[in-house]
């Protein structure tokens, strides 16, 4: 997910707004230590314009 936010040149800050939590929500998914709802999975997806399984699933 970082790779996809800085290819689109966003803060963690302007992501999180996006999706409509915190900046240390938006850290911690991209940290790995913590594993967004799927509710919140799907926003990120949307916000994308990818499939969750693109954004999550690796290999």
């Amino acid at each position: 997910m970082k790779e996809l936010r800085a290819e689109r040149g966003w803060s963690q800050q302007d992501l999180a707004e996006r999706l409509e939590v915190s900046r240390q929500s938006v850290n911690a998914i991209e940290t790995g230590k913590y594993d967004p709802s799927l509710p919140l999975a799907f926003r990120i997806a949307e916000v994308f314009a990818m499939r969750i399984e693109e954004i999550f699933l690796k290999g």
